[in-house]
């Protein structure tokens, strides 16, 4: 099955092929002509790295008139991060067809920046809930145009405390055509948003589990005692050489602390976490794109919605909160067709939860001991 006969135009054909993207995904098959015929609501329940963002952005761009420069679109994500890295797919799925213009905004940033750049002809926004509603208080943004409004990664919204500001942007969106939303899991949370917000007819498409665990990550583990974590993280970093990678803790002082260990070691490296000033976060974040450090030490935030090329490995110095984010942090490496490892560094009462982790999310794991 190619994109073309999924029914997306040729113009965007050549901007997947740019990005090496050849042959849809599992989820891209299911929705794509779902979304790029007559105005519907879908739920699609599916997880980060499954393919989604082109599952609905390229059926949103296809119903987007490039000569009306009113506000057609509308993504909602739960992270800034998240809201750059679905703008810049967008942006890379238009270069060969008529200008789609796309604006990110988010919290953390100078608002009056936003409302600048939304006075210039805008198809899409790509928001977290609370600039948004900012921004539409404001006046600085029009969306009595938009025709389309996805909800991306709506779990995470409601986990972040965004129920009561998506009631309300769900309500001021009057010409609405097409509700699409995208959820990892179903709490009653989006149940209810669902019920509210959605027709009752709306299609329901869900990903099998199978289906969108990547199977190019060597899932590991290594049993130590808490005190000789670090030593052991430092000799497999060592057998990395040159290769990069996210190393993820489950605190901020947590990851404050294991940055400040590693660069003692002249381990090239920075940290990113709940702390940092956006622009802090954003230097740290273009030095790792750019390669001026090797390794990132992160707290969760860096699981969603940060992709960068090329990393062959993640390690969990400290196991993640829920499944959920297991999985978001492993899916950063092994990108684009590569193979790459994720290595849990636990101790004996850990194993527990990595049998877990086999059982509920069906993969498998090795374990590897200090000499390998």
């Amino acid at each position: 099955m190619s994109f073309e006969k999924l029914g997306i135009d040729k113009k965007f054909i050549l901007g997947l092929h740019d990005m090496k993207i050849e042959t849809p995904t599992e989820i891209q098959k299911k929705i794509i002509p779902l979304l790029i015929g007559d105005p519907v609501d879908i739920i699609g329940q599916a997880e980060t790295g499954t393919g989604k963002t082109a599952a609905f952005g390229l059926p949103l761009l296809s119903r987007v008139d490039s000569n009306d420069y009113s506000v057609q679109g509308l993504i909602l994500c739960p992270t800034r991060e998240l809201g750059k890295q679905v703008a810049k797919q967008l942006f890379k799925y238009t270069k060969y067809s008529d200008k789609i213009f796309t604006e990110a905004v988010y919290g953390g940033e100078y608002i009056e920046r936003q409302m600048s750049a939304l006075s210039r002809p805008t198809h899409i926004v790509v928001a977290t809930p609370g600039r948004l509603i900012d921004l539409v208080e404001k006046k600085a943004v029009d969306l009595s145009g938009v025709k389309t409004v996805i909800l991306d990664e709506a779990d995470e919204m409601l986990s972040m405390g965004f129920k009561k500001q998506l009631d309300t942007i769900l309500n001021f969106l009057p010409n609405v055509e097409c509700k699409w939303l995208f959820s990892a899991t179903m709490p009653n949370g989006i149940k209810e948003i669902i019920s509210t917000h959605l027709s009752p007819d709306a299609e329901y498409i869900k990903v099998n589990q199978d289906n969108f665990v990547n199977k190019k990550i060597k899932h590991q583990y290594l049993i130590c005692d808490d005190n000789n974590k670090l030593n052991i993280l430092l000799q497999f970093l060592k057998t990395e050489h040159k290769n990069r990678g996210i190393i993820f803790c489950k605190t901020k002082a947590a990851t404050k602390k294991l940055a400040k260990q590693l660069i003692a070691k002249n381990v090239s490296t920075d940290a990113i976490h709940g702390d940092l000033l956006q622009k802090e976060r954003d230097k740290v974040m273009r030095a790792f794109k750019g390669e001026k450090i090797q390794i990132l030490v992160s707290t969760d935030v860096a699981a969603r919605g940060i992709d960068v090329e090329g990393l062959s490995y993640v390690v969990h110095y400290q196991l993640p909160e829920s499944n959920e984010y297991y999985l978001h942090r492993s899916g950063r490496t092994a990108r684009a067709g590569k193979e790459g490892v994720s290595l849990a560094l636990i101790n004996q009462s850990e194993v527990r939860t990595i049998r877990n982790y086999e059982r509920t999310l069906r993969i498998g794991f090795k374990q590897v001991r200090e000499r390998d």
